[in-house]
């Protein structure tokens, strides 16, 4: 068999199996959260979030709501450098986010079943 037959039958097998696996995932709620930033962000935003009485405050003066909070939460930047994530109970994550027009930094306890809010600054 010649190389351009072995190119030939690889593209084509290649092409079949690309095709097969998006009309599979096609429509699923799938995601690839595989590096250490995505999933934390990923693992926060499913948990149940709690404002303590300052961020409800900003919240409160900016007319922010909580779905825009969670996206942007969703779409932000953890400072690793700046966070604590081994602290026990719950780990500290400084994340850099945007809302709006603001660039929001949120301090966020990371517990096993419940996401606090500590502290929501407005740069």
């Amino acid at each position: 068999m010649k190389l351009i037959q072995r190119i030939g039958y690889y593209l084509g097998g290649f092409s079949m199996g690309l095709i097969i696996l998006a009309f599979f995932l096609n429509g699923k709620k799938t995601s690839c959260s595989y590096g250490p930033e995505s999933r934390v962000l990923k693992n926060i935003t499913t948990k149940k979030m709690l404002f303590n009485e300052v961020s409800q405050r900003c919240i409160h003066e900016h007319a922010f709501d909580t779905a825009t909070i969670r996206t942007s939460i969703k779409k932000g930047n953890i400072n690793f450098s700046k966070s604590s994530p081994r602290n026990k109970p719950c780990g500290i994550y400084l994340v850099n986010a945007q809302i709006n027009e603001y660039d929001v930094l949120l301090t966020i306890e990371n517990c096993d079943s419940i996401a606090n809010i500590t502290n929501l600054k407005l740069k």
